[in-house]
């Protein structure tokens, strides 16, 4: 496989390898493999894991994106018992119930950013005991899927090679690097990137438990005859206008979420959104699919029971936790060039962290 002059100095054996495991394109669903797509998620995982190592050669490594979080926490992942039979696949088996665990979190890379600047925030769900067919050997044998959710429906960009230019420009070193990084970020996002940047990052919320989280990129539902593509929405089950503090704690987020579960359990619906149409490509990422022409579903329940999270083995245990698409069965394989790269990316730095950090690979057990 020739590397492209554009990617730099991957190592060719290494994108090899990478190629061996990358995942098929679902072509039935749309899935087409994107020009220089493999060398580019190659591209990134170097990029990333030199920038971990030199942040944090002397200390914990902390997740290279959404590295604050305002706490993991016990949930129910409820099935509903008389759930419409076209949605009865995969996770979503009716009357089902999972033990999960829930990371909410700040996207922004500085693990420090105060809560009261706008920002992407980020849900990321984790059901245990699960059975079924399982992409990855791991996932089976810790019986785990996750799903990964943002608080803005569509992601940044869809080109794998303006992923590496914008993974590039953000994580430059030296000052005139600095000063021209967010040029070069801006030119890698394009217009509609940097409509979706400034759409995702200027987000101010109240409390996590009182937030909309997209899957933002689409999952298959099913698979071989009748499987199609969908998205996916958690949403809190009675939605009230955020009530921001006017000069909040920097950590007000943390807070706020524990003072709702001191008093009581809270509820959050989880939906599903089924492509309508073949215009709404699982190729592009930047799109919303309007809910005008493609309803969400009610499809689970979450409860979050009243609980006390805020304890330093809490908080240990929940950074040594990995949450990856692709920790997933096969009836919801992740679709699109993003999740494609996201299987290889997400691998290696989670590997990366929990071998700097000296933790198990393996999902932690409470």
């Amino acid at each position: 496989m020739a590397l492209t002059p554009n990617i730099g100095l991957a190592d060719e054996t290494k994108n090899k390898a990478l190629a061996s495991s990358y995942p098929e394109p679902n072509t039935a669903l749309g899935e087409q493999l994107q020009p220089e797509e493999i060398e580019s998620a190659q591209a990134i995982a170097e990029i990333i894991g030199q920038t971990l190592r030199r942040k944090y050669s002397d200390g914990s490594v902390r997740r290279d994106a959404h590295p604050k979080a305002h706490g993991c926490v016990r949930a129910d992942f409820t099935v509903p018992q008389d759930l419409k039979l076209r949605f009865a696949k995969g996770v979503f088996q009716p009357g089902q119930t999972y033990p999960a665990w829930i990371r909410f979190s700040n996207g922004d890379e500085n693990p420090n950013r105060a809560d009261g600047e706008g920002d992407g925030r980020g849900m990321a769900i984790k059901l245990m005991d699960v059975k079924g067919d399982f992409i990855d050997a791991a996932s089976a044998a810790d019986g785990t899927h996750d799903f990964i959710m943002i608080s803005h429906p569509v992601f940044l960009l869809d080109s794998p090679n303006d992923y590496v230019s914008l993974i590039r420009a953000v994580n430059a070193e030296g000052f005139f690097a600095g000063l021209l990084k967010p040029v070069k970020a801006a030119l890698a996002l394009g217009i509609t990137g940097l409509r979706n940047t400034s759409a995702t990052t200027s987000l101010k919320i109240d409390n996590p438990l009182n937030t909309r989280y997209w899957s933002m990129t689409p999952y298959g539902l099913g698979t071989g005859e009748g499987q199609e593509a969908v998205k996916f929405l958690a949403r809190p089950c009675t939605q009230r206008p955020h009530d921001v503090p006017d000069d909040p704690d920097p950590n007000f987020l943390r807070a706020a979420m524990q003072d709702t579960l001191n008093r009581g359990p809270a509820c959050m619906e989880f939906l599903m959104q089924p492509r309508t149409s073949p215009a709404m490509s699982v190729e592009d990422t930047q799109t919303e699919w309007e809910e005008a022409e493609a309803p969400f579903y009610t499809v689970a329940r979450i409860t979050i029971p009243k609980q006390v999270f805020d304890t330093k083995a809490q908080h240990e245990f929940c950074e040594n936790l990995s949450f990856n698409p692709w920790h997933a069965l096969k009836a919801h394989k992740p679709l699109g060039a993003v999740n494609r790269m996201r299987k290889a990316v997400y691998k290696a730095i989670s590997g990366l962290r929990h071998e700097m950090n000296d933790a198990p690979s393996a999902e932690p057990k409470p």
